[in-house]
């Protein structure tokens, strides 16, 4: 079985031909007009984007998706996987950077019993877990370079053995790769091998910063709060100075800043929601990681209380109630604080 059943042929455009005019034509006759797949934007620079999509969706080539942090790469390989062959079937994805070394082989293509100290039974791998559809490789430039030799044999051969294995087992498996790198740069520095950096870049896609895609800021914005006000009941409406923010700001987070900013605001809002990035709203914050919060030395205590208050806040999803808890204050102190710090939160200063 065949990771790549077609190589280097790609047909030369869609059959839409993807213009900004056809695909807004091809999105009248159905829901979602401004949405392709897991992604929302119609600005120019997506556009040229899904025409890529469409290109490479259709065989079995290996993509490279390359774009920055908070850009949406896996929704890209979500809409790749959708529109491939293999669409049904499984997509498997893996963070190549989340993962410890000493794991990430036993993780990509499992393990026999008793393979290493802890290994009570047989596991299989990703590599079989997506046989037969598609696996997704995230931040592949932070793999280490040894396990980049295996995963290059892998792919090479299309065959993998488990961790203590002595048997090669055939695997088919659409392969998509990201990475957050300039690939060639990250070759340079000695983050990612160079064959192996051919055999992943047989179709590149460039996701774009939302910088570069300023048209869909607002239209982003106004998705993240219909899923919340579907999600809550509600029909909060974005401010007007939410609009100037949102025009104004430079989102060096891209998408994902953009989402976390709406989620936050609307969890502060009780009426039309006051949209201020992450920078500006948590000033007194060096970095927040899963449950904690770094707090520089020297920060002022009423900014250090409210970065505490507003973060344990988003952690627990909007509950007043269980973040007063946590806080161990009353729920009409929140209230009074989260009110004071909607009146003076203001539209935030960009350089």
């Amino acid at each position: 079985m065949l990771l790549e059943r077609t190589p280097l042929a790609y047909p030369a455009s869609s059959p839409s031909s993807l213009t900004p005019g056809a695909l807004r034509r091809r999105r009248a006759s159905r829901p979602g007009k401004t949405s392709f797949g897991p992604l929302v934007g119609e600005s120019a620079a997506m556009v040229r984007m899904y025409q890529r999509i469409e290109d490479v969706a259709p065989t079995d080539a290996t993509v490279l998706i390359v774009g920055e942090s908070g850009t949406g790469k896996e929704l890209v390989a979500q809409a790749l996987a959708e529109r491939s062959p293999r669409a049904g079937t499984p997509m498997v994805a893996i963070n190549c950077g989340g993962i410890p070394a000493s794991l990430l082989e036993s993780q990509l293509f499992g393990h026999e019993r008793g393979s290493f100290t802890g290994a009570q039974q047989r596991n299989t791998g990703s590599f079989e877990t997506a046989h037969g559809g598609t696996l997704f490789l995230d931040e592949i430039t932070e793999m280490p370079l040894p396990m980049q030799a295996v995963l290059l044999r892998a792919l090479e051969e299309r065959k993998i053995r488990r961790v203590g294995g002595d048997a090669d087992i055939a695997v088919d498996v659409r392969v998509l790769a990201a990475t957050h790198r300039d690939p060639e740069l990250a070759v340079r520095q000695g983050l990612l091998r160079e064959d192996l950096l051919y055999r992943l870049n047989v179709f590149p896609i460039e996701v774009p910063p939302l910088r570069h895609r300023e048209d869909d800021i607002e239209l982003l914005a106004r998705h993240f709060l219909a899923e919340l006000n579907g999600e809550a009941g509600t029909h909060r409406r974005l401010s007007s100075r939410s609009l100037a923010v949102l025009r104004s700001y430079p989102w060096p987070g891209n998408v994902r800043e953009l989402r976390n900013a709406i989620q936050r605001a609307f969890i502060l809002a009780d009426g039309d929601i006051e949209v201020v990035p992450g920078e500006a709203f948590l000033r007194a914050a060096t970095r927040v990681d899963d449950n904690s919060l770094r707090i520089a030395l020297g920060t002022k205590l009423a900014d250090a209380q409210r970065d505490l208050i507003l973060a344990t806040l988003s952690q627990l999803r909007g509950d007043k109630e269980r973040t007063a808890q946590a806080l161990g204050i009353c729920l009409k102190t929140l209230y009074n604080r989260l009110q004071t710090y909607q009146e003076v939160q203001g539209a935030p200063r960009v350089e």
